[in-house]
C-alpha cells in the first residue's frame, strides 16, 4: 500500500507513534519519526529526500501541529499533511483543511482506516482523477486559450497561481499538445525536493535527462540558485522551460529574494490562474466531474450530490483549490449515509457552528475578501491591475491574499 513512500511522523506520544511507525514500516514506508516541533520544521522544509506525506499531531510539546503548519506555508507549499486530533481538537483540524491541510482523523482511530486515508494523500493516480481541462466558466476558457497559445510557442512560460490550482497540469497541457509531445517531460518541485541544484543541474538532473523536451518547475521563487538557471536561458537550450509559482513574483524582486534577471528570462509567456474562490461554476463542475470518477469505486450507494449540496460549494471559498475539492469529496463519500451527498458531508464543520448574526470584524473580512476576489477576476488574476482597481499598494494587496487564502 505504501512501498517506497517516504513519510515524516510527527508525534510525542511514545506508545501511538511507535505504534504507527512500526505499522507503516509493515507497509513498506520508509519512516522518519520526529517528537518535536522545530526539529520536524527544518527535517520538512529542507528534506533529504522529497516527502511523500507528513502525519501530524495537533499538540505538540513545544507547539503545536497548527503552528508547524502554517510556518511552512509561508514559504512554501508542505507535502499533504494528515492530522490527529482528539474530538476537542476537530475544530481546528478543520480550520487547517481550509488552509490547505490534506485530512485529518480523530483519536481513537482504526488503523485500517487510517492506512487507507494516508493511502489516499500519496496515491500518485491522484492527478489522473482530475479532468484536462481547468473548467466551464469565462476565466477558465480564457486559461485555456492560453495554454493552446503557449503549446505553439518555444518560449519560456511562467504560471502564476495559489496552491491546488493544477500549474502542474496546465505544463503537461501545453506539452502534450505541442511538437515536443514525443519528448520527455520532467517536473522538479522545489517546494518538496531537497537539492534543488542536482535536481536541475546535476548528474542525471533534468537538464540532464530532458533532451529537447519539457521541464517544468514549480515554485521557481524557492530556487536557490537562480543565476545557473538564468544563465541556461540565456545562452539557449534545446528544452522548454516551464515555471510556475504564487501570483506576485515582483514582491520578491522587491524583496531582493527573487533575481529580477530570471523572472525576465522565464516570463516570455504568462498564464495566469484565477482562485477557484472566483469561479464558482468551476468548482460545482469539478465538485461533479470527480464525483463521476470517485464515487463508483468508494461509494457505491450514492446515486449523486444534492442541489443543496451543489449549492454549498458555489457559495464556499476553496483556498485549497482543486485539491481540496477532491479532499472534501472523499471525506464525503466516507461520511454520506443516504443516496447523495448531502452539504453536512462535504463541509461537516458547519454542523459545530452556532447560527445567528457575525461578528462585524468576520463580516468586514467577508466583504473585503469578496472584493478582492472581483478585482482578481476582472484583473485575470494580475495582482497589480488588481490592487490600480482597489486603489491600495499591490504589497497591501499581496498580504491581504495571504491573509484570505488567495495567494
Amino acid at each position: 500500500m505504501l512501498d517506497g513512500r517516504r513519510i515524516v511522523l510527527v508525534e510525542d506520544d511514545e506508545t501511538m507513534g511507535g505504534s504507527i511507525a512500526q505499522r507503516l514500516e509493515i507497509e513498506g514506508a520508509s519512516v522518519l519519526w520526529l517528537k518535536r516541533m522545530q526539529r520536524a520544521l527544518g527535517a520538512i522544509r529542507t528534506p533529504q529526500q522529497p516527502i511523500d506525506a507528513v502525519i501530524c499531531d495537533i499538540v505538540l510539546p513545544d507547539g503545536s501541529g497548527e503552528e508547524l503548519f502554517t510556518t511552512l506555508c509561508r514559504t512554501a507549499t508542505p507535502p499533504p499533511f494528515l492530522f490527529i486530533t482528539g474530538h476537542g481538537g476537530i475544530d481546528q483540524a478543520v480550520r487547517l483543511l481550509k488552509s490547505g491541510a490534506a485530512d485529518y482523523i480523530t483519536k481513537p482511530f482504526d488503523m485500517g482506516v487510517f492506512l487507507e486515508r494516508l493511502a489516499l494523500l500519496v496515491s500518485p493516480g491522484e492527478a489522473l482523477d482530475f479532468p484536462p481541462i481547468l473548467g466551464v466558466s469565462a476565466a477558465a476558457r480564457r486559461v485555456e486559450t492560453l495554454i493552446a497559445r503557449a503549446a505553439q510557442s518555444a518560449a519560456p512560460v511562467l504560471i502564476r497561481g495559489g496552491p491546488g490550482l493544477g500549474k502542474d497540469l496546465i505544463a503537461r497541457r501545453i506539452h502534450d499538445l505541442s511538437d515536443r509531445r514525443a519528448a520527455p517531460f520532467i517536473g522538479v518541485n522545489l517546494a518538496r525536493d531537497g537539492d534543488a541544484e542536482t535536481a536541475l543541474f546535476g548528474p542525471s538532473g533534468a537538464l540532464d535527462r530532458v533532451g529537447d523536451g519539457t521541464i517544468f518547475i514549480n515554485a521557481v521563487d524557492r530556487l536557490p540558485l537562480q543565476h545557473q538557471l538564468t544563465e541556461t536561458l540565456g545562452r539557449g537550450t534545446p528544452a522548454r522551460i516551464i515555471t510556475a509559482c504564487g501570483h506576485d513574483l515582483e514582491a520578491g524582486v522587491e524583496a531582493g529574494t527573487v533575481s529580477a534577471e530570471l523572472l525576465y528570462r522565464i516570463a516570455g509567456m504568462e498564464i495566469p490562474v484565477p482562485p477557484l474562490g472566483t469561479r464558482p461554476d468551476d468548482a460545482v463542475w469539478l465538485l461533479e466531474q470527480l464525483f463521476a470518477k470517485l464515487a463508483p469505486a468508494r461509494a457505491g450507494h450514492l446515486t449523486g450530490i444534492s442541489p443543496l449540496c451543489l449549492e454549498a460549494a458555489r457559495d464556499h471559498d476553496w483556498p485549497g483549490g482543486g485539491r481540496e475539492v477532491r479532499a472534501r469529496l472523499v471525506r464525503a463519500l466516507t461520511l454520506a449515509s443516504g443516496d447523495v451527498v448531502q452539504p453536512a458531508d462535504l463541509f461537516p464543520e458547519r454542523q459545530t457552528k452556532a447560527t445567528g448574526i457575525k461578528p462585524l470584524a468576520e463580516a468586514r473580512d467577508a466583504a473585503e475578501r469578496a472584493q478582492i476576489i472581483a478585482a482578481l477576476d476582472q484583473s485575470g488574476g494580475h495582482v497589480k491591475q488588481a490592487a490600480a482597481l482597489l486603489r491600495i499598494a499591490r504589497t497591501t494587496l499581496w498580504e491581504k491574499m495571504q491573509k484570505y487564502g488567495l495567494s
